[in-house]
């Protein structure tokens, strides 16, 4: 029986053009070996399974070779390569930092370097997880990091570059490797399902290569696991059911439940969710990266941001052209709100449920609102229709007196005893029989009453602002005035901010000699809350109430020899507690506690 070998192994990369989804890196190497710009010491770091000891050994490989090619890529033929490909190279060198991390391991090593390469032109040495290195071993290896022999050269491989002390970094060159991306890593298994002769869904490799999380080791070790359990023909049910991850049908069918309205399919499907084994919190969290799926389908240029296969992304263009965009809002909000409350529940399932709800009824609520602001445009309409003169509605009412009033045109006839007083002032009577006029009540004109001239009614709205203007300019400020609307705004905020009506009831204001409000505190921590809490809502209460009545709140700091009992506010409560035990403030930063209102 021939022995397996994992894909990992089997498919890893021997050439810099197999090297998957780090194109900059590896043409950047490329060039350096073309043209001879060869560094004492690289430092490959980024995450797991994304090809960092792979380049490092294609790299070491490549530098000795005798016959590079056109593409600058090892030959595999001469005697350093071949060497190299045996596993009985004597000019590469591995060292696993990991459990070689003491300064007696890194001292056999510089002395190691001393000797030159019996094959090739330079010996290579490369260090994984240099960052397990104790800072002994560190300091140790800086001298012959900086300055090595001609023939040696260090490829140092982390997945913690922060670790690595700032010495050391500033003694390499720095390639940090990206993770696989999604097509990338699905275009790599295609290519190994092939060379296998294995049949593979589109959609099972994308979700492998999701799975995986970037890393092209993980999405191989993934790969060989899906191939045990369903053989040579992968499919997207098969790799779902042997990763034990939520059909992304589910997520489909409950869109179309919400924007029907139908709650019971909802919960009923959530409840199939839980039967399977499914965590709730994974649950709503997979509910809100469709939403967010559905959202950039919305528009052709974010619509690249989808990371699916093909069948699926015509699936969500599809749905995404049927849910409102609103609706995809207020879901997103839905869903997030959840999963900040999943942790603190009591009743975990019943805050998923109660989201779900809430996203059944979306649409409703959203005609509701439509209906609403209908029925408040119908009604201020029909105000307004209802509002103007009953002469509208009189229209056709038979005229018994010559001087009444001609509604279509808007005129009023004149009078005869009239005329003569308009010829004296105008010189011409006839031209002066009819003049226009704002409005006339035919109600009075056909009881007798005599119209009254434009002049006249023009001339009363502006007596009636007059009189208003005068009114509030009659208003004086008073202490008593003050206090009265300093109490009233406190009185309007006691029930939902009792500690703000506390400080204003305790805190009265007072008018000096030259019209300043003045508000005195005991201490700063006070005034600093009155300024940034309280005195914007009071200055908007005191403008609406006092209407134009000029005005200016200051506030001011009691002298020492003044008594007042004093208000502690929140922030001079917890500096006290501050200064007794120093641990309060890593307390209130770790939680980001604040005070309520």
């Amino acid at each position: 029986m021939e022995n397996f070998i994992v894909s990992a192994r089997k498919y890893r990369p021997d050439t810099f053009n197999s090297v998957v989804g780090q194109s900059a890196i590896t043409s950047t190497l490329k060039n350096a070996i073309k043209n001879n710009h060869l560094g004492h010491a690289y430092l490959f770091s980024g995450p797991r399974g994304v090809g960092k000891t792979t380049c490092a050994r294609i790299f070491a490989k490549t530098i000795n070779c005798q016959n590079l090619t056109d593409k600058i890529e090892a030959c595999n033929e001469c005697e350093s390569c071949k060497s190299f490909t045996e596993g009985r190279a004597y000019n590469i060198h591995e060292l696993d930092a990991a459990s070689n991390n003491s300064v007696d391991d890194i001292r056999s090593l510089t002395e190691q370097v001393r000797i030159p390469p019996q094959v090739g032109t330079y010996s290579l040495y490369i260090i994984d997880e240099v960052h397990m290195l104790s800072q002994q071993a560190f300091n140790a290896f800086l001298k012959t990091l900086e300055e090595p022999p001609r023939h040696a050269i260090f490829i140092l491989a982390t997945t913690e570059k922060h670790k690595i002390i700032p010495t050391i970094l500033s003694r390499c060159q720095i390639f940090d490797f990206n993770r696989i991306k999604t097509e990338d890593a699905v275009g790599y298994l295609k290519y190994i399902s092939k060379e296998e002769g294995i049949t593979a869904e589109e959609e099972g490799l994308h979700v492998i290569a999701q799975k995986s999380d970037g890393a092209m080791r993980d999405a191989l070790s993934i790969f060989d696991q899906v191939v045990s359990f369903s053989g040579s023909n992968i499919t997207y049910s098969s790799v779902i059911e042997n990763l034990n991850i939520l059909d992304i049908e589910y997520y489909f069918n409950l869109t179309d439940a919400f924007l029907k309205n139908d709650i019971s399919s909802a919960l009923i499907a959530f409840n199939d969710i839980l039967e399977k084994g499914f965590d709730a919190r994974n649950f709503i969290n997979g509910l809100a990266s469709h939403m967010r799926d559905l959202m950039v389908c919305k528009n052709p240029e974010t619509a690249v941001l989808l990371d699916v296969g093909s069948s699926l992304t015509e699936r969500y263009l599809i749905q995404s052209k049927e849910v409102p965009l609103k609706f995809i809002y207020r879901g997103l909000e839905i869903c997030n709100d959840a999963d900040i409350q999943f942790r603190n529940s009591r009743n975990q399932r019943l805050t998923i449920e109660l989201a779900l709800v809430k996203l059944s009824n979306l649409n409703e609520v959203e005609k509701k609102k439509g209906a609403d602001s209908n029925s408040e445009l119908i009604a201020k309409t029909e105000e307004k229709s209802t509002s103007e003169p009953k002469r509208d509605q009189e229209k056709s009412a038979p005229a018994e007196d010559e001087n009444i009033v001609d509604v279509k045109e808007t005129r009023v006839q004149v009078p005869e005893q009239k005329e003569e007083e308009n010829e004296k002032e105008n010189g011409n009577g006839k031209e002066n029989k009819w003049v226009h006029t704002r409005s006339i009540s035919i109600k009075d004109t056909l009881k007798g009453e005599s119209p009254k001239k434009e002049s006249s009614e023009t001339e009363k709205p502006k007596e009636d602002t007059d009189s208003d203007e005068s009114k509030l300019k009659d208003v004086r400020l008073t202490t008593e005035l003050i206090v009265k609307t300093w109490n009233a705004y406190a009185e309007s905020i006691k029930a939902e901010q009792p500690r703000i009506y506390n400080t204003l009831n305790q805190c009265q204001p007072k008018l000096d000699e030259t019209g300043i409000i003045r508000v005195e505190f005991s201490s700063n921590a006070q005034r600093d809350n009155f300024i940034h809490r309280i005195k914007s809502g009071l200055v908007r209460y005191f403008q609406n109430e006092l209407k134009n009545v000029e005005y200016q709140i200051e506030s001011t700091i009691l002298s020492n020899g003044e008594s007042q009992k004093m208000v502690y506010t929140d922030d001079d409560k917890l500096n006290f507690l501050i200064k007794k035990n120093p641990l309060m403030e890593k307390l209130k930063n770790s939680f980001k506690l604040d005070f309520d209102n």
